[in-house]
């Protein structure tokens, strides 16, 4: 079956509901008297994450970038909630897709840039591209790109988080397709076993690669994982920061409290293909122009936007000068990149050998 015959049996199977159809969740946030404060950080740090995002897809383009780029464009509201509870203490782990989850907590756009142009000043000094970034003094502790591979590493660094006793804990970002590893079910069954005080971020873009979720699962919703292993999880809008970040922080401070492991599922879609600036709208079940257009209309920026609005805390001047701004950011980035110097070549081995 394929076309829309595909498309209605596939939503007609869903555990999601209305969560992974494009159609529902379009109408500006309800922001539950959340502070404008906080409100507006938040919106200025996904537009940081989206026009860095674009700026890095057109330095790919341009063929600047040789390395392999994965954009969270469309998905930005997931870090940025989860961040809002995190420490600079925590241990975060991301996976290829990590430039948002890089920003979110507080890494250094210029090093972000540097590290895509592969320049000396990187978050890797150079050496990592954009799939290996670190940021260690905001608990951001690396990111790779080996599918479900940091699971394992966060459970590890929860278990010791747990034995410091400082109430730390242990970050996990993921996507739906890593949920088909092993070493997610044995991560989870080990932290449920131990109690142990860890996220595990599932970032459900229903795709994994170019593959849609109907075609690799035989349900659409990846917390039943979280189930089987008693880990307690919410499932929520992943393009709604602020229920992003009202679940996340129940799950923190479960977690913090000694209540062990949790899980958030998080819905949301990647407006580019898996790999690179290109929209892919020619590959993958459901994936064409107009469910990528459908999926826009819930846009995390848009609809926090429109609420400041509708609540009288921005208007449409004030958004273009934070967009300005931001963009400005940007820009002056990826100039300092580009004039940033190489890595010397006797750095080369550096990395590789201690001596003895």
């Amino acid at each position: 079956m394929t076309g829309d015959g595909q498309a209605a049996r596939t939503f007609a199977n869903s555990e999601l509901g209305g969560l992974a159809d494009p159609a529902n969740f379009t109408a500006p946030l309800d922001l539950r008297n959340q502070p404008a404060a906080r409100l507006l950080r938040d919106l200025e740090t996904m537009i940081e994450i989206r026009l860095a995002e674009e700026a890095i897809a057109a330095l790919v383009e341009s063929g600047e970038a040789k390395c392999p780029c994965h954009l969270a464009i469309g998905q930005e509201a997931i870090p940025v909630g989860v961040s809002r509870s995190l420490r600079q203490t925590d241990r975060i782990f991301g996976n290829h897709r990590s430039h948002a989850q890089y920003l979110a907590a507080g890494g250094d756009l210029s090093k972000l840039m540097a590290e895509v142009l592969g320049r000396a000043p990187g978050a890797s000094r150079g050496m990592g591209g954009s799939m290996h970034l670190y940021a260690g003094e905001h608990g951001f502790l690396g990111s790779v790109p080996i599918v479900a591979g940091t699971v394992p590493l966060a459970v590890g660094a929860a278990l010791a988080a747990k034995m410091d006793g400082k109430g730390d804990i242990g970050v996990a970002y993921f996507g739906d397709g890593a949920c088909e590893e092993g070493v997610v079910h044995e991560s989870l069954n080990l932290a449920a076993c131990y109690q142990l005080p860890v996220l595990f971020v599932c970032e459900n873009n229903l795709f994994s690669s170019h593959m849609d979720v109907a075609l690799r699962q035989p349900s659409d919703r990846m917390s039943r994982f979280a189930d089987a292993h008693k880990v307690a999880c919410e499932v929520v809008d992943g393009n709604d920061v602020v229920a992003v970040a009202e679940a996340a922080a129940l799950l923190i401070e479960r977690a913090r409290a000694g209540g062990g492991p949790g899980f958030l599922e998080a819905v949301t879609y990647r407006w580019r293909g898996h790999v690179g600036p290109r929209e892919d709208i020619d590959v993958g079940l459901r994936r064409s122009a107009e469910e990528l257009t459908a999926w826009k209309r819930r846009d995390p920026i848009g609809r926090l936007a429109a609420a400041l609005e509708a609540r009288g805390e921005l208007d449409t001047p004030a958004l273009d000068r934070l967009r300005m701004g931001v963009g400005a950011r940007v820009a002056e980035s990826v100039a300092s990149a580009r004039a940033a110097a190489w890595p010397e070549s006797s750095a080369l081995l550096g990395p590789v050998y201690v001596a003895g």
